[in-house]
């Protein structure tokens, strides 16, 4: 009889632990006030050299910008989601996953002329799951170098806005991948 009673209390007990366990990349959502937790992703800008406030003030800009992940510098040990290093290249980012991969600042596009703070922003906005936007205005930041040196627009626009809240609200896949899919390269030329 105990077994009869118990299997359906056991079935629905497991069932709910399967789907909270399904939703465990998801951001959180608080129980009493209904309001969901950002996504914490975590980044290492310890070898960004001489573009760390690049860095530090574009993960900056998308706190400001979204509410559905918070950028985050990793703590002592810890290993981070995205790693930033600078080198001689183009700038670009490979995409692991959504909110994972690294980003490189490239020196060739500062040498250009192009702003180090829209680079970083931008890159970090490949890693959030947005891809490039060009040709574009300079008012859209995925529009990347295709804006022309002059612009110095290191802020999202509405749309892209929402598309990194879409991704971080629905996780497009059960394995976290970005809707670009993971191993993707992208630059901000």
């Amino acid at each position: 009889m105990h077994a009869r009673t118990l299997t359906p209390v056991l079935a629905a007990t497991l069932a709910a632990g399967l789907v909270t366990a399904g939703q465990a990349h998801a951001a959180t959502t608080d129980t009493q006030t209904g309001v969901r937790a950002a996504r914490v992703v975590t980044y290492d800008a310890g070898a960004s050299a001489e573009f760390r406030a690049a860095v530090d003030r574009g993960a900056a800009i998308w706190n400001e910008s979204v509410d559905g992940v918070e950028l985050r510098p990793a703590g002592s040990g810890q290993r981070a989601d995205i790693r930033v290093l600078a080198d001689d290249g183009w700038p670009r980012a490979r995409v692991t996953s959504l909110g994972n991969g690294t980003v490189y600042i490239g020196r060739q596009a500062v040498d250009q002329g192009h702003d180090t703070i829209r680079i970083s922003a931008h890159e970090l906005g490949h890693i959030l799951g947005l891809p490039d936007r060009k040709p574009g205005p300079c008012t859209s930041l995925m529009s990347g170098s295709s804006a022309g040196v002059s612009c110095a627009n290191p802020y999202p626009d509405t749309a892209e806005r929402a598309e990194v809240e879409d991704n971080f609200a629905r996780r497009a896949s059960p394995s976290g991948l970005s809707p670009a899919g993971a191993g993707t390269v992208r630059s901000a030329g």
